[in-house]
């Protein structure tokens, strides 16, 4: 928190300790609302908005992780710092998910210890860590039920005193005229009162022996006597995916496309395990990898933002052929000419180099990588119809003129020439409105693939459209 207040874009802070914060977007899809425990704490930081600082919220977060890192993670051992934002994207647990299946936990846990390591050491991929619980020793409280009815004290007034010395609860109820309802008051030991100078039996058999009740008779009763510690540990929470044993080793990407990191991770994977298992490639990226010693099988599955990024753009690929393949028929049975039929689809297609162009040029002068999201694809599509609506206004208009007996160029040339004002009035309306998306988080990539997509479509509208009709005999 102290470093965090040095920075001039937070507004305010809020710590929640031992729980998650409330629910929110972020916590709904990457589990905060699960989070409970005194091992568990959320620092929600609250930033100025956008058209206040002149940094992004994502590039704020590259800037002070190493800073949070490195000053907070050495102060208690084993300590796990992640900075969550709210996703603009999918909603995913994280860039790249990796669930490991299995049978046997012991073995589940050492495989997914050693393809952390692989992860950590790929430079971009940062927030690594494995989701399941670690086994650590703790010490149980055990009431001797003998000793305590011989020191006069019941059950239930020992669970009560105990609750409430080292957890709190409300002892009584305080009337105010300040107040419409009543207050409570809570009832806790202090923190000194409850510290242990060491974690061992005796340190709290020490704290335990100080803690006096009064039994029904007067006498005051150490709980030392009547409480038994044994040392025990930790029982994990068992995951669990379509009723097979599961654990999640999760990354997040900083500043760079999944793609790459993951490729290289999977790589890195592969290599570092193929002298033990036996590793099959099953699916796109997913591997099945099978202990050469044991022949126990695990399997290893890439979930995360990458999986949804493959099923969106598999499912927009095939929308997008689908529209292709659509327009050409339809072409077909209007004009009952494959040629024709063929110009517009072509000119169509053409205009998908503006959008690769203009993402590349976003790229080039953004501060960070501009990337081709899936709102990109919808462009494509959405660009099908804008260029194919160009190309029809000059092919009808040139069938128009020639019916009139105008010579075929000049017809062409006539079409051109009258139908430019109508289509760049129409791209100007398509790209004014789009600069509004461009510099969205979620809609720039429709944005600029409108943007330059539309100039794309209207140069191939006017130059190549005209010159494909004057070499076909099919006008």
């Amino acid at each position: 928190v102290e470093l965090l207040q040095k920075e001039k874009e937070i507004q305010n802070i809020e710590i929640f300790n031992g729980m998650g914060a409330p629910l929110d977007y972020a916590g709904l899809v990457k589990g905060s609302s699960f989070k409970s425990g005194e091992h568990v704490s959320e620092i929600v930081v609250n930033l100025s908005t956008a058209h206040h600082r002149d940094e992004p919220s994502y590039t704020i977060v590259h800037r002070l992780r190493p800073i949070i890192q490195k000053t907070c993670a050495p102060l208690v051992e084993k300590t796990s710092i992640k900075m969550v934002e709210q996703p603009a994207g999918p909603p995913t647990q994280a860039a790249i998910v990796i669930e490991l299946y299995g049978d046997e936990s012991h073995s589940l846990n050492a495989l997914a210890d050693e393809i952390k390591r692989s992860v950590m050491q790929h430079p971009d991929l940062v927030d690594v860590d494995i989701m399941r619980d670690e086994v650590h020793p703790k010490l149980s409280l055990h009431i001797d039920q003998e000793k305590a009815l011989r020191a006069g004290l019941s059950i239930a007034y020992i669970h009560k005193m105990l609750y409430m010395g080292f957890e709190g609860m409300d002892v009584s109820y305080k009337n105010s005229e300040h107040s419409p309802s009543q207050i409570p008051l809570y009832m806790v030991l202090s923190h000194d009162s409850k510290a242990l100078s060491t974690m061992s039996k005796e340190a709290l058999m020490a704290k335990l022996s100080a803690f006096l009740l009064r039994n029904a008779q007067g006498m005051l009763v150490p709980l030392s006597e009547v409480i038994r510690i044994e040392e025990v540990s930790s029982t994990p929470t068992i995951l669990s995916k379509n009723l097979q044993k599961m654990v999640s080793i999760v990354a997040e990407a900083d500043l760079v496309s999944q793609v790459y990191p993951l490729l290289d991770v999977r790589s890195a994977i592969k290599e570092a395990l193929k002298e033990r298992y036996e590793i099959e490639n099953t699916h796109l990226f997913d591997l099945r990898l099978k202990d050469k010693h044991s022949g126990e099988v695990f399997d290893l599955v890439w979930d995360g933002e990458m999986k949804v990024t493959m099923d969106t753009f598999r499912d927009l690929g095939g929308a997008f052929i689908a529209a292709l393949v659509l327009i050409f028929l339809l072409m077909v049975v209007y004009y009952k000419s494959f040629a024709l039929s063929g110009i517009v689809l072509l000119g169509s297609f053409l205009s998908i180099i503006g959008v690769i162009f203009g993402h590349w040029l976003m790229d080039i002068f953004s501060k960070e990588t501009f990337f081709l999201t899936a709102t990109s694809l919808i462009g494509f599509i959405a660009l099908m119809g804008i260029s194919s609506r160009n190309s029809l206004l000059l092919i009808d208009f040139t069938e128009a003129m020639m019916k009139m007996g105008i010579e075929k160029k000049r017809a062409i040339a006539l079409a051109s020439a009258t139908r430019a004002k109508p289509i760049f009035l129409t791209a100007a309306a398509i790209i004014l409105a789009s600069t509004l998306l461009a510099t969205d988080p979620i809609f720039g990539g429709l944005g600029v693939a409108l943007i330059f997509g539309t100039i794309a479509a209207v140069i191939v509208s006017l130059v190549v459209v005209p010159v494909l009709m004057d070499n076909t005999k099919a006008i």
